[in-house]
């Protein structure tokens, strides 16, 4: 059993996994659960799963296409906020190597629960 690659030190399957497949698809609780898959979703090229999971008010027009060739490094949680019942920030740090030069991305980013799912909502790049 592999470690999930949200980086919480517990298997795929108990963690993001559940969310990307099965009787608990798209069903994350919250939004650092969402944040989680979702990062988990890239380092997997789950390209449905990160359209699905973004608000159709935000969600770019044109289909998913990550790049395959970005080697995800690791995801840093810093806080997790909730504003209400349908609302919360998670801010994160996302690391990557793409062509042999790291990348590190530092958001906060806005989630919305509408009909009993969260989606992403948009980000502000910190």
């Amino acid at each position: 059993m592999s470690l999930c690659p949200c980086g919480s030190l517990t298997t795929y399957a108990a963690c993001c996994g559940r969310w990307h497949t099965g009787p608990l698809h798209l069903q994350a609780p919250d939004a650092e659960a969402l944040m989680r898959s979702r990062y988990s979703a890239y380092v997997m090229g789950l390209e449905d799963y990160v359209r699905d999971t973004w608000h159709p008010s935000t969600r770019p027009e044109q289909p998913m296409e990550l790049d395959p060739t970005v080697r995800w490094l690791g995801l840093d949680v810093r806080q997790h906020v909730p504003a209400d019942a349908d609302h919360a920030s998670v801010e994160f740090i996302a690391r990557s190597k793409l062509g042999g030069r790291a990348a590190r991305l530092h958001e906060t980013s806005r989630f919305v629960r509408e009909g009993g799912r969260w989606y992403y909502l948009d980000g502000e790049v910190r």
